[in-house]
């Protein structure tokens, strides 16, 4: 088993590789990483590891931004001392969620979970990642201000961008950044109820108002509830599918 270490503390790094090795000496170490930018950068010119063991808090930023950047197939062990990222956690190819300090009883449990659901399945790395991950998000779990907050995938009218960054906007007018990019985001969501509108939007059936016909064989399409929100217009290309979708 070929293992990626992703950790910032040098001595909880050499404290993973001492336990890993305790339980299976066959194990083998495939490097240890130490922040975001750099495991974006090995995860991109190197093969992939069996399993890789993360922290979540690195020195430059929080793990996920690592997700944003590399499409990651391997199964994942988070470790770290703080709990309130586990529902994060989760939503991306975490196998078990172990916080610090380690001990040797949790770790092995954690990689006989891995094990045996690779072994039980016979699935290929990928596979197994799809077998851990839900098909759709029931929910996602956002930040505001030092909080985190749990918002129902059925609550949100539709994720867009502005400026750069990613928005969701709720049934209830709110509007909050989240860490996905809209197109890992449309893989997340449920395609029958939301579509993708076009490069910035990505909307919920139920908010939509009303469907205008608009110039160059476009739609625009109104939201409920969100007189500030700018014209949304369905690109050219996607106007049969928007139908299709539209007469399920």
């Amino acid at each position: 088993m070929k293992v990626l270490i992703i950790e910032d503390e040098k001595p909880a790094a050499q404290k993973l590789v001492r336990l890993l090795k305790e339980i299976d000496k066959t194990i083998g170490i495939a490097g240890i990483l130490e922040s975001v930018e750099e495991s974006t950068n090995w995860l991109s010119q190197n093969p992939h590891p069996d399993i890789i063991f993360m922290d979540i808090q690195l020195e430059d930023g929080i793990c996920f931004e690592i997700f944003e950047r590399v499409d990651i197939k391997t199964p994942v062990i988070f470790t770290t001392a703080y709990d309130q990222y586990a529902l994060k956690a989760f939503a991306v190819n975490s196998v078990d969620y172990l916080l610090k300090p380690v001990e040797t009883g949790a770790l092995e449990k954690a990689i006989h979970k891995y094990e045996s659901i690779h072994k039980k399945t016979g699935l290929n790395i990928e596979d197994l990642v799809n077998k851990l991950q839900p098909k759709t998000r029931e929910r996602f779990l956002i930040k505001v201000g030092e909080h985190f907050k749990s918002v129902l995938t059925a609550d949100i009218y539709c994720f867009f961008i502005r400026e750069r960054c990613n928005f969701l906007h709720t049934i209830s007018g709110k509007d909050y950044a989240v860490d996905y990019s809209l197109d890992k985001m449309e893989k997340m969501v449920d395609e029958k109820r939301f579509f993708r509108a076009n490069r910035d939007f990505l909307i919920n059936y139920s908010a939509i108002k009303d469907i205008v016909a608009y110039s160059s064989n476009r739609l625009k399409l109104i939201l409920k509830d969100w007189p500030e929100c700018e014209e949304i217009l369905v690109s050219r290309e996607r106007v049969n599918s928007f139908k299709k979708w539209m007469d399920r």
